[in-house]
């Protein structure tokens, strides 16, 4: 489970360095910034749940510079990647509990945190993909997960 988490970890990066490259290329229009903005920040938001740290500064749709943003996507990667490598297979099962931005409590498996992230990251970039068609940009990159695999 451990090299399949890292496997996606490793997907999800390279998905949202493709999306940041033709926001870039547009010049930035304002809806895909701010999901990409939203993805990054709730990224984090999961990682210092999963990693039981403190979660002082929750703002998920943050009002973040794309300029940013490839910085943003390495350091999480590289947090998640160190997160996991520690985890034991028997961690994968173990129940996470967190509060939501609204105060309610929940508990979830990590594994189920983990594919939450992928399918959370996955979703917000389609909707940044067709803002940005919406902004004029042609042809949106090859990101499902499929083709990452076979580069």
């Amino acid at each position: 489970m451990k090299a399949h988490f890292l496997k996606l970890i490793d997907y999800d990066r390279f998905a949202n360095l493709e999306i940041l490259k033709l926001i870039i290329k547009a010049n930035e229009p304002e809806l895909p910034v701010k999901l990409m903005a939203h993805l990054l920040s709730a990224q984090q938001v999961w990682f210092k749940r999963c990693a039981n740290l403190p979660d002082v500064d929750r703002v998920l749709w943050p009002d973040w510079k794309a300029d940013t943003f490839e910085k943003i996507i390495n350091e999480t990667r590289n947090n998640w990647v160190e997160f996991i490598n520690k985890l034991t297979p028997e961690d994968f099962n173990k129940l996470i509990a967190y509060k939501t931005t609204r105060g309610e409590s929940y508990e979830n498996l990590l594994s189920d945190i983990l594919a939450h992230l992928i399918n959370h990251g996955t979703h917000h970039r389609a909707q940044a993909g067709q803002h940005l068609k919406l902004a004029g940009i042609e042809n949106l990159p090859l990101t499902d997960y499929i083709f990452y695999l076979r580069k």
